[in-house]
C-alpha cells in the first residue's frame, strides 16, 4: 500500500510503500475482539474481597439454646442472615488474567493496522520533531496531520523523543506511545495513527 509522507506541516514531501504483511493482513474481527477483551481483563486488579462467616470475627457461641424458645434455630451470630454476619456469593480476590498466544495477539494487532490503514487512518511522518518542547506546537502539528481527529502517535523509544513526549502528555485527544508497547486497545480508542519513518521498520519487525 502506497501512502503519502508528511513533514511537521502537515505538507506532503514523498511516498512511502507499507509492508503488506502488516497493513494488508485479513482482518479477524473475532481475534481483535479476543484481544480487546483480553487486555480489559488483564488490567482489572481483583482486589475486591468480603469475608465469610468463617472469618468474621465473633460468634463463637451458639446464641441460645437449639430447642423451647419458640424462635428459629441458630447456630452463630455471624450467620449470613445475621447484620455483621458473613456474605454468600459475594467477591473474592482472584485474578482475572486471560491467557493469549503470543502469534494471535500479532494477528490482531495486524488486523486493527490493516483496518486504519484502509480506512486511511494511517499517517505516515518523515520525522517527528519539535523545535521546542511546547503543547502549542505538537497541537498545531497535529491539527496540521490529522485535523480533528484523535491521534495515537507511536515512537521508536524514548531516546531523543523527550520534548515530543513532553509536548503530548497534555494534549487530551492524543497519546504517545512507544512501537513495542502498541496494543489493539489504544488502536481502537483513537482516530488516526500517526507514524514517523523510524517506526515503520520497528512495526515490521514486531509484526510482519
Amino acid at each position: 500500500m502506497l501512502v503519502d509522507v508528511y513533514n511537521m506541516q502537515g505538507q506532503k514531501t514523498s511516498t512511502v510503500e507499507l509492508p503488506a504483511s502488516v497493513f494488508e493482513a485479513p482482518i479477524y474481527v473475532d481475534l481483535m475482539h479476543q484481544a480487546y477483551v483480553r487486555q480489559m481483563a488483564n488490567a482489572r486488579l481483583g482486589t475486591h474481597e468480603t469475608k465469610t462467616r468463617s472469618e468474621v470475627a465473633g460468634g463463637g457461641r451458639k446464641p441460645w439454646r437449639q430447642k423451647g424458645t419458640g424462635r428459629a434455630r441458630q447456630g452463630s451470630i455471624r450467620s449470613a442472615q445475621w447484620k455483621g454476619g458473613g456474605k454468600i456469593h459475594t467477591p473474592h480476590a482472584r485474578s482475572y488474567a486471560q491467557a493469549m498466544p503470543r502469534k494471535m495477539r500479532q494477528a490482531a494487532l495486524r488486523s486493527a493496522l490493516s483496518v486504519k490503514a484502509a480506512e486511511a487512518g494511517v499517517v505516515v511522518v518523515d520525522e517527528l520533531a519539535l523545535q521546542e518542547p511546547k503543547t502549542r506546537l505538537m497541537v498545531q502539528a497535529l491539527n496540521a496531520l490529522v485535523g480533528e481527529s484523535s491521534a495515537l502517535v507511536l515512537i521508536p523509544g524514548k531516546d531523543s523523543y523527550e520534548g515530543v513526549i513532553r509536548s503530548t502528555n497534555n494534549i487530551p485527544d492524543a497519546k504517545i506511545l512507544q512501537a513495542n508497547y502498541l496494543n489493539i486497545r489504544d488502536l481502537m480508542m483513537f482516530d488516526k495513527v500517526v507514524l514517523p519513518l523510524a517506526v515503520l521498520d520497528r512495526i515490521t519487525e514486531h509484526l510482519g
